[in-house]
């Protein structure tokens, strides 16, 4: 299938959504596109055609599916990692199983939503997520904090051991905690933006998570934040 691009503007922020379904594909663009504060600049309806312009594109946002029809959706975002390509990834889909949260959350997308989505809430859970925030569908925020309820006892982590956190990490998991985006932490912690992003990848390896949600909540029961 063809690439349909669109023309770029420096302001607003730079979307590449990826879904095989054309009249999916239009509804999101023309949802994101009614807020100025979002240009798509390109729309790809497989995989493979995507990953080859992204790096030409540099996105600031990839909304993308998981069953697209040449590769795995996942691969693509694992391969979005693997270039370093400073975006966020957010999974719009219709598999809610277990197996594809986990595998696209662990590949590297910052956000998951099941398809079905209002045009308004899609620009709200966009911006959260632009904001430092981890959009998840109800449903699948329940799946997590499933799987984290249901860690057998050799699976959790002793408890009061904060060694494994700097304590600059600890500062920023407490700042997250607060409700504070990742702009106002950075604020608050005098460093970049991009700083804490890393920070937080690293925070995720340590406490075996991957949302931010998931880290709050494992830091809390650790003791390691209130």
């Amino acid at each position: 299938m063809q690439a349909i691009e669109h023309q770029s503007s420096p302001k607003p922020t730079r979307v590449v959504v990826i879904e095989d379904d054309a009249a999916t594909r239009k509804m999101l663009v023309a949802a994101l596109e009614e807020d100025a504060d979002y240009n798509v600049v390109a729309e790809f309806g497989e995989g493979v055609a995507a990953l080859a312009s992204l790096k030409r594109i540099k996105p600031d946002l990839v909304l993308i599916d998981l069953g697209l029809p040449d590769i795995s959706g996942i691969q693509v975002i694992q391969e979005i990692g693997a270039t370093r390509l400073k975006c966020d990834v957010l999974v719009i889909t219709t598999f809610g199983d277990d197996q594809s949260i986990f595998s696209a959350l662990e590949a590297g997308a910052h956000g998951y939503l099941l398809k079905g989505v209002t045009a308004e809430e899609l620009r709200r859970d966009v911006r959260l997520l632009r904001d430092g925030g981890s959009p998840l569908s109800p449903s699948i925020a329940r799946k997590l904090l499933n799987k984290l309820n249901a860690k057998k006892p050799d699976q959790i982590a002793p408890l009061n051991k904060k060694s494994s956190l700097t304590p600059r990490e600890v500062e920023i998991l407490q700042f997250i905690g607060q409700g504070f985006s990742y702009n106002e932490t950075a604020a608050q912690c005098n460093i970049k933006n991009e700083t804490v992003h890393a920070h937080l990848k690293s925070i995720y390896r340590k406490l075996a998570v991957h949302s931010n949600m998931e880290a709050v909540y494992e830091a809390r029961r650790q003791n390691i934040i209130r």
